[in-house]
């Protein structure tokens, strides 16, 4: 059976910097009209860095959940930037920390009901330092941590994002 749902007309309701929202006309497989909201974004690029078995993580107040969020480093793909170009840029604005290499390990779907996103999921291998550059109007602090502790906090529920979940456990399950 086909499963696809085919779009009729897409509607769109705003277009923001970060993300832009439809409530698109479709059809599904068996032919009957529906509608389908979605919240389309450029992507984001992510990685997780460890150096002397501890990880790079930054604490972020994020507005959304109204709290801080400790993530590896990560943030939006720019139009027509690459996703390695951009995970390289932001673990060197955010940490000052330059990767020889970045591996592509995952392409993670966060919210796939609603959302079109996609978050490239690199880690960093042969790390040196350098000097963090934030952007203008980013606050945060890098943190690093043992993986040891970050995986405990991930069990404490102290961890709870979910591109930082799936890089630490990859990680763990590489070293086991």
């Amino acid at each position: 059976m086909d499963l696809t749902e085919k779009t009729v007309n897409k509607n769109y309701i705003y277009r923001g910097k970060i993300v832009s929202l439809r409530c698109d006309d479709a059809v599904l497989p068996d032919g009957k009209p529906c509608k389908r909201e979605v919240v389309e974004h450029t992507g984001g690029a992510c990685v997780l860095c460890v150096k002397e078995g501890r990880v790079a993580l930054v604490k972020q107040f994020r507005y959304a959940y109204g709290e801080e969020l400790l993530e590896i480093p990560a943030g939006k793909i720019n139009e027509g930037e690459r996703p390695e170009t951009c995970a390289a840029r932001e673990l060197s604005e955010e940490t000052g920390l330059l990767a020889e290499r970045l591996d592509l390990w995952h392409v993670l779907y966060p919210t796939p009901g609603y959302d079109n996103e996609k978050i490239y999921i690199y880690y960093a291998v042969n790390v040196t330092e350098g000097e963090a550059h934030l952007d203008e109007g980013e606050f945060l602090n890098v943190v690093y941590l043992p993986v040891e502790e970050a995986l405990k906090l991930i069990e404490e529920d102290k961890i709870r994002d979910a591109k930082t979940i799936v890089a630490l456990y990859r990680y763990a399950r590489m070293k086991a």
